[in-house]
């Protein structure tokens, strides 16, 4: 076996309870940029003050960065050195100011971190440690510091010039120059810095904030690209307004700009006034946008301006704090999405993407609390449980305050700690001192890793009228942490009659914050059905006694819309295992809460759609011992057969009565295109003979991206003629539109056909199949690795493709290879063939010469853990 330990040179671990003040802070800052993609020469002059009474020299991180000039108060010094990248100068006063000057290639750099090329364009990402990569400076969150910005660049190649802050001065050069200079008067941390040079124009709009200041808006992007941003400029307004009414937040700036930019390692960032998007994040039209894709713009651009308070004017004090900002603005982002159209459908959304993600990094190797320990690469811990379930720990403590409690504590927070790093212990304060709510014991959210398991069970006593229900709460180990505490749990809940459907008793928020512990219910005169978890009040795994008859009955009679829609998918979810584990199981009750469903006029399209959508073949997976993805696959298909056929009528009845809309964005519109399309996979998965002509028809029809996907998405499951012609004439339509050309990679690579990986092969090889754009390879290798069926065959081919592709990844951009790595990780969960390919191919990659440190740190926990 591979010593992992040998493979790498030995990791250096940053450990939380390490943490010290910096020794310097840098109250002033300016730059100077001489820019160009092949050489860029980089001027800083920082102002240095000694924190207190030490000794310590200054140490200025750098990465891959040689000085050309250092000097201390004017004069050229040489007593400086260099130690892992960082530029280390004796100093012996306590206030100086220290002048550098580097050259950088931003066109070599495809980690697209620091300063770099993208699409004959110069910009910056520098979360978390990428300004070390631009310029010697102290790259922690804790150093904030006043920028000034001054940029020349030959005009006509980059005639527009952006950075933090508000614009100053601008001017010609000679030599067909030109110069701008930007000033932020707000102090940041480095990570926050931003530039931006390139041919774009922009699409313009003024906000008034609440207290009448005119607030000049942008949104830069190709000049053919100007078309699409209305949709986006139109959700900053809207996420500025709501930011003002919900948090009482306002803009602080004189302008705020976006640019969008094709190669990004994330989906946006919240740079102070000059947000830098990954474009698909921002350029929508009805031709080349879904639905999905309108929503995701509208809640990132929502998510990165509410940054400018939760992440920007407070930030972090140190990485291990990363949630800090993230987890409260998902929890913002999440709440303006819902206020936009229908709350219940967010809701369910949001927990899906939970489940989908979250929970299986807190069941596997890599499983770690919302505010980690130690790392060693801080990349790594950009995860679903540090946004997702960062934000779901924020929704609880609003649940336990109540909604006008918590806005008096984040008030508090916000004037408490504004222009500061703080930390997660700090908000937490802020949440007891605004509330006079004592949350000791829920700490535990932030310190101890796993997804709490509660068991529920309710017991009848006719004669006496009540109803005794018994909680219990355990946590399984994670890697670190073997033994857990009890965690506290807001569960809300409800009980209903199951003879009258009527409430037998009304909605209680319980506190679960022991082993165990139980509640009586008096004058219960029927037999109680029990709804738990309400709108999904805490991020557990419930398992009751609940029968069928039970959730069937939820289904169609909780008042609690997620909680209605929880009922149908656990209905399914417990069919799916049965007919997984046995080999067969009876689809009536599943079928008879689907009809019903689909009869219930009173629903919305949209939550109708979300209802009768099978659970995931992941998902069914994280139910089992041991994830058998073949039978998965073969449960869930039948089970979507039976459907299909038995309730045919219903489905070709809401597929019709949605066929003459014409596309809006709109609630009630997105909600019957949701349902046409979820209508049009069943009536595939029949069998019915007419399915890809029906399909086809809606391909070729469609006025929008999202009728057109989805029909596509139904006829990639086939084997027809109508498949090879939709999959040519999209490519032909959209070939050169590289966000639509993702789609056409992704939904081939999620394929349930068995011939998927030699497809995923194939298109590996494509022309138009590129590593470098991070938005292709995760379209392509990202959604081949989660296709359960494809990515886990037998033959551990689907192993090795992905390990291949991810060790020719982390040469170019070990950011990227590394998120895409955690499939692999799940080893653990499949049956020993399965899981010693997996491991070997984990094994390979630790074992590759010149392996990152994002890599390496993901590959060895993964076996380790």
């Amino acid at each position: 076996m591979l010593d992992i330990q040998t493979a790498s040179a030995t990791p250096h671990i940053i450990r939380r309870i390490d943490y010290t003040p910096p020794d310097w802070q840098v109250p002033t800052i300016a730059l100077d940029f001489d820019l160009d993609a092949a050489a860029t020469r980089v001027r800083a002059t920082l102002q240095v003050v000694r924190t207190s009474a030490h000794g310590n020299p200054l140490i200025l991180d750098g990465d891959g960065l040689t000085p050309i000039i250092v000097k201390v108060d004017g004069v050229a010094v040489n007593d400086w050195r260099h130690e892992d990248g960082a530029l280390v100068i004796p100093l012996s006063g306590a206030d100086h100011i220290v002048e550098t000057e580097v050259e950088i290639a931003p066109e070599r750099n495809t980690q697209l971190m620091g300063l770099y090329a993208s699409g004959g364009n110069l910009c910056t990402q520098c979360e978390a440690e990428g300004f070390r990569r631009i310029t010697f400076f102290p790259d922690r969150p804790d150093v904030l510091s006043v920028y000034t910005v001054r940029m020349s660049a030959d005009q006509a190649r980059y005639p527009v010039l952006l950075a933090n802050g508000d614009p100053t001065a601008a001017g010609e050069l000679p030599a067909g120059r030109h110069w701008a200079e930007w000033h932020d008067p707000f102090p940041k941390p480095c990570y926050l810095f931003a530039l931006v040079a390139g041919n774009l124009v922009a699409n313009r709009a003024r906000f008034t904030t609440m207290s009448g200041r005119e607030v000049a808006l942008a949104i830069w992007v190709r000049a053919a690209d100007l078309p699409k941003t209305e949709h986006a400029l139109a959700a900053l307004q809207t996420s500025m307004a709501w930011d003002e009414r919900v948090y009482g937040r306002e803009y602080d700036l004189d302008v705020f700009n976006i640019v969008a930019v094709d190669d990004f390692n994330f989906g946006a960032m919240e740079n102070k006034g000059l947000n830098i998007f990954n474009s698909r994040y921002i350029l929508a039209d009805a031709d080349t946008a879904t639905d999905y894709d309108f929503d995701a713009i509208a809640a990132v651009v929502a998510h990165e301006y509410f940054h400018n308070w939760s992440g920007n004017r407070i930030t972090c004090r140190d990485w291990f704090q990363l949630s800090l900002k993230e987890g409260f603005t998902v929890f913002r982002d999440q709440g303006f999405s819902a206020d936009q159209g229908s709350a219940a459908v967010k809701r369910i959304e949001d927990v899906r993407g939970l489940r989908a993600a979250q929970f299986p990094e807190d069941a596997g190797p890599l499983a770690h609390p919302i505010r980690p320990d130690e790392y060693q690469e801080i990349s790594n811990f950009y995860t679903a449980t540090i946004y997702n379930k960062g934000a779901e720990v924020i929704r609880m403590i609003a649940t336990i305050l109540g909604a006008e409690r918590f806005r008096t504590a984040t008030d508090l927070y916000f004037d408490r700690f504004d222009g500061t790093a703080a930390t997660c212990e700090d908000f937490v304060r802020s949440m007891e001192f605004g509330s006079g709510v004592d949350l000791t014991q829920f700490r535990l959210w932030y310190s101890q890793a796993g997804t709490p398991r509660v068991t529920a069970s309710l017991r009848h006593e006719p004669g006496s009228g009540r109803a005794i229900l018994t909680l219990s709460q355990r946590t399984l180990p994670t890697p670190g942490q073997p033994d857990k505490q009890p965690m506290v749990l807001p569960l809300k809940i409800k009980l209903f009659g199951a003879d009258t459907a009527t409430t037998l008793s009304g909605e209680q928020l319980v506190m679960l914050d022991t082993a165990g512990q139980q509640m009586i219910f008096d004058g219960v005169t029927e037999r109680p059905v029990l709804s738990i978890n309400r709108g999904f009040s805490a991020p557990i795994i419930v398992e009751t006694d609940r029968s069928a008859a039970d959730l069937a009955f939820l289904s169609a009679h909780d008042d609690d819309p997620f909680a209605r829609y929880e009922a149908m998918q656990q209905l399914m979810l417990d069919t799916l295992v049965e007919s997984a584990t046995l080999g067969r199981a009876d689809h009536a009750a599943v079928i008879a809460a689907v009809a019903g469903t689909l009869d219930d006029a009173s629903l919305d399209p949209a939550f109708i759609a979300e209802a009768v959508l099978l659970p995931s073949d992941a998902f069914v997976g994280d139910q089992m011992p041991l994830v058998d993805p073949e039978a998965i696959f073969r449960a869930r298909e039948a089970l979507r057969r039976d459907l299909g056929r038995q309730l045919d009528v219903r489905w070709r009845a809401h597929y019709e009565g949605a066929l003459a809309e014409r596309f809006e964005y709109t609630p009630a519109a997105k909600g019957l295109r949701r349902l046409k399309t979820v209508a049009l996979g069943y009536i595939a998965a029949s069998g019915a003979a007419d399915a890809p002509a029906l399909a086809f028809r809606q391909f070729e029809a469609a006025d929008n991206m999202t009728d057109r996907q989805g029909a596509l998405t139904t006829l990639i499951a086939g084997d027809t003629a109508e498949r090879v012609a939709a999959l040519d004439i999209f490519y032909n339509l959209y070939g050169d539109n590289a966000l639509v050309l993702d789609k056409w990679f992704q939904t081939q690579a999620l394929s349930p056909r068995d011939d998927t990986l030699a497809t995923v092969q194939e298109l590996a090889r494509h022309r138009d199949f590129t590593l470098a754009n991070p938005n292709r390879a995760r379209a392509l290798i990202g959604a081949f690795s989660v296709n359960q069926r494809a990515f886990n065959a037998a033959s551990g081919a689907g192993y090795r493709f992905v390990a291949d592709q991810l060790i020719a990844l982390d040469k170019l951009n070990p950011q990227t290879a590394a998120k895409l790595l955690p499939p692999l990780g799940r080893w653990r969960r499949f049956d020993a063939k399965r899981a010693g390919l997996m491991k070997a191919e984990l094994e390979r990659i630790v074992g590759t010469p010149g392996l990152s440190k994002d890599m390496f740190e993901q590959a060895s926990k993964s076996l380790a853990g």
